[in-house]
């Protein structure tokens, strides 16, 4: 079976997963779990591009999540426009605003890379902050309309489920055929070695800069979502504590893998949930969970997982 051929058939699992999960999961609670899993696996998408395939470390992606809910909520609860123009017109211009910051930012290298991105999440935090005429300060912002198919309003988990899940497979299905086209081949070559890569013709300052802007568009998709499936945001969600989040769920699932982000995603979206019934324990499981997570599976869990079945089957081969 070619690569590709197997590529489609894993694809079209999910596609059919997330087809049955509704009827298999009762409950609103639990749709909502589903739910947020989806707009973290769009961030973690975005981001995987970059750490995985670029080499580059953002501890900013927060901050474009925050533009997409904070710019989309601002225009259409307060100035009335159409939401989806509106969050087209967001991720537009979050991406625009990733690639002027790209080009200075994206020359540094190593902890400077990450310190500048850092800051970056920092101002953004500030001014969501302070800017309470705008974004309603540390209270938050309510009252953000929801997003309509034709004259029907999307409410409820249930047809959030649909509109999220949907979005999510559409942008990993644009991911996957990414990774394995040209682009893909030169983000490689330039996450493997740049200097090498410059050797062979690559432009691999114009490859960071426009897949930092494609992560950034990602994120701001995924807050525009956010927002309107909520209703309700405030600046806690978008600190700098959501990008040390992100970057761990890319790493728990594998860095380079687009699969295994969306694995670290689901992971770490519900085992809060999962340890909440032990909650005078929840941080302490939560942490060692972490960290056997990345002691035992140090390439992410489901490298190591495919690793551990291989090894099983290699076993039973011999035995046999």
């Amino acid at each position: 079976m070619t690569k590709t051929r197997k590529k489609w058939i894993y694809f079209s699992a999910l596609a059919g997963v997330v087809a049955l999960l509704p009827l298999l999961v009762k409950g609103g609670y639990y749709l909502l779990i589903l739910n947020i899993i989806a707009i973290n696996g769009l961030v973690v998408l975005g981001l995987n591009l970059l750490i995985g395939f670029a080499g580059q470390i953002s501890l900013g992606h927060a901050a474009f999540f925050g533009m997409g809910a904070y710019f989309s909520a601002i225009f259409t609860a307060m100035y009335n426009t159409p939401p989806w123009p509106t969050l087209l017109g967001v991720m537009i211009f979050t991406a625009v605003v990733a690639f002027v910051l790209g080009i200075p930012t994206l020359r540094l290298a190593g902890h400077y890379l990450v310190m500048a991105t850092l800051g970056f999440n920092i101002i953004l935090y500030i001014l969501m902050v302070q800017m309470e005429h705008w974004t309603g300060g540390p209270s938050g912002f309510a009252g953000i309309p929801p997003l309509h198919l034709g004259s029907l309003p999307i409410q409820g988990d249930l047809s959030c489920y649909w509109l999220l899940w949907t979005f999510f497979l559409l942008v990993f299905f644009v991911s996957l055929n990414l990774v394995d086209s040209r682009v893909g081949r030169a983000l490689r070559a330039i996450h493997e070695n740049e200097l090498v890569a410059n050797a062979l013709g690559i432009n691999t300052e114009r490859y960071k800069v426009v897949i930092f802007a494609i992560s950034a568009a990602y994120a701001s998709l995924a807050g525009s979502l956010y927002a309107h499936y909520l209703s309700f945001i405030s600046p806690k969600t978008f600190d700098i504590f959501y990008s040390v989040q992100i970057v761990t769920m890319v790493v728990v699932g594998g860095i380079g893998n687009l699969w295994g982000g969306l694995l670290g995603a689901a992971v770490l979206t519900a085992l809060p949930e999962i340890l909440h019934a032990m909650r005078d324990y929840a941080l302490l499981l939560y942490g060692l969970i972490l960290m056997g997570v990345l002691v035992f599976f140090p390439e992410g869990l489901l490298p190591g997982l495919v690793k551990l079945v291989g090894r099983g089957r290699l076993v039973n081969g011999n035995e046999n």
